[in-house]
């Protein structure tokens, strides 16, 4: 049986997805990682989750996030965020500039790519390290 819970793809497996398919599932990880974070950080009703949720998911912060992580980066992180950065989108949110909307793009190929190949913890730090302000102004 496949273990969809909790994927260990080989480079190679990664190399072959797109960027854009890594980034897809960048997005949800990254999301699920900010939800996570806003009920363990107390809160409780739905309607500011959701409101906090889609502040820290849109792109502008996602790009403020980038920008904070990426000093923290291997190479291979690094090249990893950039095959993400430079992907050929079809489209930009209004609320985004070209420039913040690539770097989200990176930075949920990056998480993409180290969630398919079972690097969870590194997930994690990476989110961690980059919410420390946010647990500050709580």
């Amino acid at each position: 049986m496949e273990q969809y819970f909790a994927p260990h793809l080989d480079k190679q497996a990664l190399q072959g997805m797109t960027a854009l398919g890594l980034a897809h599932m960048g997005d949800c990880v990254f999301e699920l990682l900010v939800r996570t974070w806003l009920c363990t950080h107390g809160g409780s009703k739905v309607k500011d989750l959701h409101r906090a949720a889609v502040a820290h998911v849109a792109a502008p912060a996602q790009a403020a996030r980038m920008d904070r992580m990426l000093p923290l980066l291997t190479e291979e992180e690094a090249a990893i965020y950039r095959r993400g950065r430079n992907a050929h989108v079809h489209g930009v949110p209004k609320g985004a500039t070209p420039q913040q909307y690539a770097k989200a793009t990176g930075l949920e190929c990056l998480f993409g790519a180290l969630y398919l190949s079972g690097r969870w913890d590194r997930v994690n730090e990476l989110f961690c390290l980059t919410m420390e302000e946010e647990a500050h102004a709580l």
